[in-house]
């Protein structure tokens, strides 16, 4: 084999993206040619839309003992790069998929403050507690279901990125919160329209028709029914519920359903109203903001973020009201009994009780080994 066309690396330059900043901006240092540079971006172009770049990306730049560069890579998601070599004037592009080694993390803690807080410490994820938050997010009103000692374990996959040294959580395995006694626990499961969703040991999914807390790490402040107006200052039936939260906290989408109208108004501020089906409507207000790009007639899908908490209209305080509207009538979201959106039969439920027991096994090897 000649060493003629083998390409000798000298130096590795990693530059981050920042604000503002274009690839042909960070590049042009490393490039007397024009030429050269425009042709590159004219190929990289045809393959990925390098608006997607963020802030805090990196970008890999290698050159020769001349100070010539020979190699550019650009990571374009966990593991996926875009490989670009310079030999001369020829540009070679190519898309190299990185091999991610999976393992398992599990957890078990008992809940003394929050499941949040109580997480963080236990070293679970962020993310992965969100999502732990949200799926339970159609059972639990994290104000007053839980209690201290109430139990919580989890299973999750990780992704390693050893070219990178960095770490990606996958999805949730097996999640169970005992809430004294009583077993909230779901495994995931690909159903035969090839989507994976959770179901709980019966074979029925999580998903219910509508959140009873459409909220990221909600406190509740009041409960539904008469009670004094703090700012009007006189009884009325206070139809819906408010979870105070600091501003800015994202507010959900309950259920699927289309954005029937959203603006503004002298008492509730800045509001959204969704319709989810022929029955029920939900309505949240006081918002600081709105999701970006919403609009009326929009497809939302439970869990979106809609908006964001905060104090327009009348209101003490940063808060999420939230209404739940069954056929015309204000009903508390708090009393909502909602059925199971899909029950496993036959042989796909067969499928998933010998998937569960698989995962619960492993589950329990991943803890105690």
């Amino acid at each position: 084999e000649s060493k003629k066309n083998e390409i000798i690396i000298e130096n590795e330059i990693i530059i981050e993206i920042k604000k503002n900043d274009t690839f042909g901006k960070v590049i042009d240092p490393y490039f007397q040619n024009n030429i050269i540079k425009n042709k590159i971006i004219n190929k990289l172009n045809k393959e990925y839309n390098l608006k997607n770049l963020k802030i805090g990306q990196e970008i890999y730049i290698y050159e020769n003992s001349k100070k010539i560069v020979k190699k550019i890579i650009i990571p374009i998601d966990f593991s996926t790069d875009i490989e670009i070599e310079i030999n001369e004037t020829k540009i070679t592009l190519s898309k190299k998929k990185i091999k991610l080694t999976k393992y398992f993390e599990s957890n078990k803690f008992f809940i003394k403050s929050s499941l949040y807080e109580d997480g963080k410490m236990a070293g679970v994820p962020l993310e992965i507690l969100s999502e732990a938050i949200k799926l339970y997010s159609f059972d639990v009103d994290f104000q007053r279901d839980i209690q201290k000692n109430d139990e919580f374990e989890i299973f999750y996959e990780v992704f390693f990125n050893s070219i990178r040294g960095s770490v990606s959580n996958g999805n949730i395995k097996y999640i169970k919160l005992n809430l004294h006694g009583n077993n909230l626990e779901y495994f995931i499961f690909k159903d035969e329209g090839g989507h994976f969703d959770y179901f709980n040991k019966e074979g029925k999914n999580v998903r219910k028709a509508l959140m009873k807390t459409p909220i990221d790490g909600a406190r509740l402040s009041s409960s539904y029914g008469v009670r004094k107006h703090p700012i009007l200052g006189y009884n009325k039936l206070h139809k819906g519920v408010d979870f105070a939260a600091p501003k800015g906290t994202p507010v959900y989408a309950a259920g699927n359903g289309v954005i029937e109208s959203f603006g503004r108004n002298s008492s509730y501020g800045k509001f959204i109203r969704i319709r989810h089906n022929s029955s029920y409507k939900t309505f949240y207000a006081h918002l600081n903001n709105f999701k970006k790009n919403i609009y009326k007639g929009l497809r939302v899908n439970q869990g979106d973020t809609i908006g964001y908490v905060g104090s327009t209209g009348i209101s003490t305080g940063p808060h999420l009201h939230y209404e739940i509207i069954y056929q015309g009538k204000q009903i508390n979201p708090m009393k909502i009994k909602l059925p199971p959106s899909k029950k496993l039969k036959g042989e796909e439920l067969q499928k998933f009780l010998n998937e569960s027991k698989e995962i619960y096994s492993n589950f329990l090897f991943s803890l105690y080994e």
